[in-house]
């Protein structure tokens, strides 16, 4: 266990040092949520546009931390051989594994607070006044939308060059961006477009959070359907085709 610590603690030293890791993870959502949320850009479904922003951009910071900044710095420590090195120590490759998902959980849970807060400074009011229920779904739809994005993120940096997936990862962040919700409503999207979105894992884990957060309503059943299949899914193809170096 005390070597499983050492790690997680490492994992978080080298995670909260990286800028551009900052910038991803914490500096673009809350900038994000300020601008939008104040600067009437993008017409929403809501009244008050920082009650339709804080679930999308709670979603953008999941898939920030759980598939781009995960994925690109595993993509170069296998590229420089640092995954190599360690999974043949005695930490192991299970414990390094759960090392980088417990960063990953704390760093959630770090931009959950700070989006929260500032959304309630903005005036946010969760639907349903933020009733237990409602809590307990959004953190079941983001734990699962985590296991999709962690699995999204491992495929990559698991068979691409360190480059290569750096651009994919960002590449593929942006196009969820603008399909999953977060910041455009998927009904504005044409027709056959927002048919593809909602088979996708970002407009799954938005759509739960606009629903658990936003209007205080169950999570809608296909956003449970689809987080399930992609949390199933993109792991395993990571766990098939990933390589250590």
């Amino acid at each position: 266990m005390s070597a499983f610590v050492a790690q997680t603690r490492a994992e978080m030293y080298m995670t909260l040092r990286r800028g551009e890791t900052l910038l991803l993870t914490v500096g673009i959502p809350v900038l994000f949520l300020v601008f939008f949320s104040t600067v009437h850009v993008v017409p929403t479904p809501t009244a008050k546009a920082v009650n339709f922003f804080v679930p999308g951009i709670l979603a953008l910071a999941v898939m920030s931390t759980a598939m781009v900044s995960l994925g690109i710095a595993t993509g170069f420590e296998r590229g420089y051989g640092v995954l190599k090195r360690l999974g043949a120590t005695p930490l192991g490759r299970p414990r390094l594994l759960g090392a980088k998902i417990a960063t990953i959980v704390a760093v959630e849970v770090l931009q959950a607070g700070v989006l929260v807060a500032i959304g309630y400074l903005l005036g946010f009011k969760p639907g349903g006044h933020g009733s237990g229920t409602s809590v307990v779904s959004s953190i079941a739809v983001m734990l699962l939308a985590t296991v999709a994005f962690a699995g999204v993120g491992l495929a990559m940096a698991g068979r691409l060059k360190a480059e290569g997936n750096l651009a994919a990862a960002n590449g593929l962040y942006l196009v969820l961006l603008l399909l999953g919700g977060m910041v455009v409503p998927v009904s504005k999207l044409p027709s056959g477009l927002a048919s593809v979105a909602k088979l996708l894992p970002a407009d799954a884990l938005a759509a739960g959070l606009h629903a658990a957060l936003g209007s205080g309503a169950s999570v809608p059943t296909l956003s449970w359907v689809v987080l399930a299949v992609w949390a199933v899914a993109a792991p395993t193809a990571a766990a098939l085709s990933f390589r250590w170096e």
